[in-house]
C-alpha cells in the first residue's frame, strides 16, 4: 500500500506534504507511515496498491480512467476560479511582455510534456480559441525548466500551472526575469485519486479533514485551502493533439 503526492513535491513543500499525509492517515486510521518518494511521479497511477495519489487531469483522461477513482481536487483560492479548478499562466521574458501573446506564439513555445494539461492541453486550447497556433515547440520535462527556458532565451513563451507559478515566484530567482501576459481557460486542478479497488468514501472524508486541519503555514506553502468534489463531466475535455506529431512525443507518454 502506498501514498504518493508528487505533483507539488519540492524541498520547500516536503514538510507541508508530510503533514497533509499524516492528517489523512490519522483520520483514516490506517495507511503507510510515510509518503512514497522513490518512484517516478507517474509510476503510482496504475498501481493496484495506490491508497492516495494525485494526477493531472490530462493523463487521467487519456490513460488512467480505468485505473483510479477520483476523490476530488484542491481549492487553491485562485482569483475568478471555482474551487477544484485552475488555470495556467502564459509567461514571456520581461522585456517581451509589452508585445503580447500573439507575437510570442510566433517564437518557440516551451512545454513540459505532451501529456500535461497545464503545460500543453490548456495553452493549446487557449491559443486555438484566439485563432493562433504554436509555430515551434521545445519539450523541457518540467514547468520549472520551461520557465528557465524562457528566462534564459531558449524559448519565447511557456504556460505554467498557476499553483506551480506561485511556488516559482516564491522560491525560484528566475521568476523575476519573466512576466505573466495571459491565462488559459479553466480545467480541473491536480486531482486526488485512489486505486479502483478502494472505497473512496472514507478516503474522501479523511482528505477533506486533513486539508481543513493544515496549519496556516502549511496551507500557504501548498496553496491548498480546501477540497472540492467535481462532477464527472468536468473531465470530459477533448484530448489535444501531439505538439510535434512524432512517435516520441504523443499522448502515449506521461507527464504532469
Amino acid at each position: 500500500m502506498i501514498a504518493a503526492l508528487p505533483m507539488y513535491d519540492r524541498p520547500e513543500t516536503t514538510a507541508a506534504l508530510d503533514a497533509l499525509w499524516a492528517g489523512v492517515r490519522d483520520h483514516l486510521g490506517y495507511g503507510p507511515r510515510h509518503l512514497t518518494r522513490d518512484l517516478a511521479y507517474d509510476a503510482a497511477w496504475g498501481r493496484e496498491d495506490l491508497l492516495l495519489g494525485q494526477i493531472c487531469n490530462l493523463p487521467y483522461r487519456a490513460r488512467h480512467r480505468d485505473d483510479v477513482t477520483v476523490l476530488g481536487a484542491g481549492d487553491h483560492r485562485l482569483p475568478d476560479t471555482p474551487a477544484g479548478y485552475y488555470t495556467s499562466v502564459f509567461i514571456v521574458r520581461a522585456e517581451d511582455a509589452p508585445r503580447g501573446l500573439a507575437p510570442a506564439a510566433l517564437g518557440r513555445f516551451a512545454y513540459n510534456d505532451a501529456l500535461s494539461q497545464s503545460g500543453w492541453g490548456a495553452p493549446l486550447a487557449a491559443l486555438t480559441a484566439r485563432g493562433l497556433q504554436f509555430h515551434t515547440t521545445l519539450r523541457t520535462g518540467a514547468h520549472a525548466d520551461s520557465m528557465a527556458a524562457v528566462a534564459t532565451g531558449r524559448a519565447d513563451l511557456a504556460a505554467i500551472d498557476v499553483v506551480t507559478w506561485r511556488m516559482l515566484e516564491r522560491w525560484d530567482p528566475l521568476a523575476a526575469q519573466v512576466r505573466v501576459i495571459g491565462r488559459t481557460g479553466l480545467s480541473p486542478a491536480q486531482t486526488f485519486v485512489t486505486a479502483k479497488t478502494n472505497d473512496p468514501t472514507p478516503l474522501r472524508a479523511a482528505l477533506q479533514a486533513a486539508i481543513v486541519g493544515l496549519s496556516p503555514d502549511h496551507a500557504e506553502t501548498l496553496q491548498l485551502f480546501g477540497f472540492a468534489t467535481l462532477p464527472k463531466s468536468a473531465y470530459d475535455i477533448p484530448l489535444p493533439p501531439s505538439p510535434t506529431g512524432t512517435c516520441a512525443d504523443t499522448l502515449q507518454s506521461a507527464a504532469i
